[in-house]
């Protein structure tokens, strides 16, 4: 194979996309998405190949190597199509779209994703990896359709963009009705969710297994509510089994994107800044709710990985790691026997026996991946050592490896910077100093929060990608939704208003422009963005909330914070539209299931007032507390939930309420903490 410096670049060479770059000198002349590429296909009058991956992707960057660099099949590309490459990262809008298309034809979705489109750019034919014959034989056999059949070709094309029109909410029976919320309905929710448990293993069956954090975070919220302790087992086994796992970087922390096993052991070995962010809260939480020694850690843990591996100097975090590194996946991080007994010495075996490492390896090539099976506690009894003897041969252990991982060739990294996923991150690094008060991560969190708004926002707009100083992609629901979600966040962790406004500001502006009023759910694309064949709607929860789920869950909060009762109405009419949907698929629609735990158990109104805001709030928040807001002033705020409310005596004073309706007020965090778990106790609240 030629060397790059030999090669020609093709168009993708001006892009800043890192998965686009790679494809930068393949002899296929690709195009970005974009008005030049598609007004060439209607010129010509050529089908379009519309390529869509990411850079961790491994089965992109083999379907790269096998086809996009071989010369014979980049001609016949070349002569017969116009050939169109898109990170979804960057383009989740057209990446839904035709990822919609091919499961309307019945194929199975997955990266690489491969589609052909008539010169409309209606979709008529597509797949996923396709081995090189394949995909060679493919494109003869798609040359010749559209030469000898175009009729049915256009035929099928139109068919498959009616239905990327259709109503969403019409097409899943989601109807028009006032919301009414019932106790029984959160065991039904339950009931559904903990079919598909993995008693054994954790997670949902079958594998592979993905995190899915808001399954979790309603799993927590559900045994708050009930005390089931069924419930709080399963997220006990889960959480800990990952930890455990293959998949959470033991000696450096941080999660990878799935397991490909039903056990965790083996992780698709590419680390995602959205799964990271989401663990870090999910972890967060569970700590608040268990004082789990375990979840402590893989919140610092994996807080550093991000930090050391991830984020910019600018103080954005980058997308994502690679799963491979000098050709093979996963080899960054696994080890052989004996590179570990040339490590350890006359520890080998005691660090083999806790990592699970042998000689025969339990991954490719004699290689072991490291985890875990047992506590610390039951390790040290185990093998007769004191606790506190093995915790800091572990902690040693960690260091020698992330010593020889410095030296080793690193996975490549995907260094564009993304709205949302970067809010996810500040979400995380907002609920970590929320549980654990630790300043670090709140300096983390404001950097990065201040970072967002000095590169992605202009006026109420915002920008979906950064990369080079520049950002050059228009705002996705999904960038205004989570980023939305986080500054409401980062008001409750530091009772800056300025992030409160900032969220409200934001809000107004998807209500203007991404809002479908017919339908009462919001578009994921800006009514100003680029025309697709289809405007969609994301309904479902993903590895990533939907933002249909995640804005009605910020109306719901911002009604309350500014007493917006048009907000808290909008909010109660989308979740009525889903409601059925969330009853029989919880786990599809587990944010929307947390929304419903809101409204059926209420949210509480937390205010405080006072020279000793701050430290109070601190105290309460240190509690399990997962439906409430919080709101407070050293002085006084015009914000309708402290307004004319005021300190007592002079003594910071606490306001605790629930739907307009206030208890006594209090001096003390104990007195509040008992108003509301009296409340949450005492009763079980009535349909709205």
């Amino acid at each position: 194979m030629a060397k790059i410096k030999d090669k020609k670049a093709n168009r993708l060479i001006k892009e800043s996309s890192p998965y686009l770059l790679q494809h930068a000198y393949n002899p296929v002349d690709w195009h970005p998405w974009g008005e030049e590429a598609l007004t060439k296909a209607k010129q010509e009058d050529k089908p379009i190949i519309v390529s869509i991956g990411y850079a961790a992707c491994h089965w992109c960057h083999v379907m790269e190597h096998q086809s996009f660099e071989n010369a014979k099949i980049a001609e016949v590309m070349n002569q017969h199509f116009v050939c169109i490459k898109v990170d979804r990262e960057e383009r989740p809008d057209v990446d839904a779209v035709y990822m919609d298309a091919l499961q309307a034809m019945g194929l199975q979705g997955g990266w690489p994703l491969n589609v052909f489109l008539n010169p409309e750019a209606k979709p008529f034919y597509g797949g996923t990896y396709f081995q090189p014959q394949q995909w060679l034989t493919l494109l003869h056999n798609i040359t010749a359709a559209f030469a000898q059949n175009r009729q049915e070709l256009d035929s099928s094309a139109e068919q498959f963009g009616q239905h990327l029109n259709r109503n969403e909410l019409e097409a899943y029976g989601l109807k028009e009705s006032k919301l009414q919320v019932h106790e029984e309905d959160l065991t039904k929710i339950y009931q559904a969710l903990s079919s598909r448990f993995d008693r054994k293993h954790g997670g949902l069956s079958p594998a592979p297994k993905f995190p899915m954090p808001t399954n979790y975070l309603w799993l927590l919220r559900y045994y708050h509510h009930t005390n089931d302790e069924k419930a709080l087992k399963h997220l006990h086994l889960t959480l800990r089994e990952m930890a455990y796992g293959g998949i959470y970087g033991q000696a450096g922390g941080g999660f990878a994107r799935y397991s490909v096993d039903e056990e965790w052991l083996v992780p698709h070995f590419e680390k995602m800044l959205y799964d990271n962010g989401q663990l870090i809260s999910l972890y967060a939480e569970a700590y608040q709710a268990t004082r789990e020694t375990l979840y402590h850690d893989v919140v610092y843990e994996t807080i550093a990985f991000a930090e050391r591996e991830l984020m910019s100097p600018e103080g954005g975090f980058y997308s994502s790691l690679d799963a491979d590194s000098e050709g093979e996946e996963g080899k960054f991080y696994t080890f052989t026997k004996n590179e570990l007994h040339q490590l350890f010495g006359s520890e080998e075996p005691l660090f083999s026996k806790y990592y699970h490492a042998t000689a025969a390896g339990n991954f490719e090539h004699g290689r072991n991946i490291l985890h875990r099976r047992i506590s610390d506690e039951a390790f040290a009894e185990e093998n007769e050592l004191e606790l506190e003897v093995l915790q800091d041969m572990v902690q040693n252990w960690k260091e020698k490896i992330m010593q020889v991982r410095a030296e080793r060739i690193r996975p490549a990294l995907d260094d564009k910077i993304l709205c949302s996923w970067n809010a996810l991150m500040l979400k995380g690094l907002a609920d970590a100093y929320y549980t654990f008060g630790n300043k670090h991560f709140l300096k983390l969190a404001i950097r990065n929060a201040e970072f967002i708004l000095r590169n992605f926002k202009t006026g109420n707009r915002l920008f979906h990608n950064y990369k080079n100083g520049k950002a050059t992609i228009e705002g996705f629901l999904e960038d205004y939704a989570i980023l939305i979600n986080a500054f409401i966040r980062m008001y409750e962790v530091t009772f800056n208003e300025d992030w409160l406004q900032q969220a409200k500001e934001l809000t107004a502006y998807t209500l203007d422009n991404f809002f479908d009023e017919a339908e009462c759910m919001f578009y994921f694309t800006d009514q100003e963005a680029e025309k697709l064949i289809a405007r969609k709607k994301e309904l479902f929860d993903n590895v990533i909330p939907s933002s249909n789920s995640v804005m009605a869950i910020n109306l719901h909060l911002l009604g309350l914070y500014f007493d917006e009762h048009n907000y808290t109405e909008l909010s109660e009419s989308m979740l009525a539209k889903m409601k059925d949907l969330v009853l029989k698929e919880p786990s599809h629609l587990s944010n929307w299931a947390i929304l419903y735990y809101y409204k059926l158990a209420q949210t509480a109104e937390v205010a405080i007032v006072g020279p000793e805001a701050p430290e109070m709030r601190a105290e309460i928040s240190s509690f399990y507390l997962p439906n409430i807001i919080l709101a407070g002033t050293t002085d006084k705020s015009e914000l309708p939930l402290l307004n004319q409310r005021v300190a007592i005596g002079g003594k910071t004073t606490v306001y605790v309420c629930y739907n307009k309706t206030c208890q006594l007020p209090v001096h003390h965090a104990a007195d509040a903490l008992d108003q509301l778990k009296g409340k949450q106790e005492s009763e079980k609240f009535p349909a709205l």
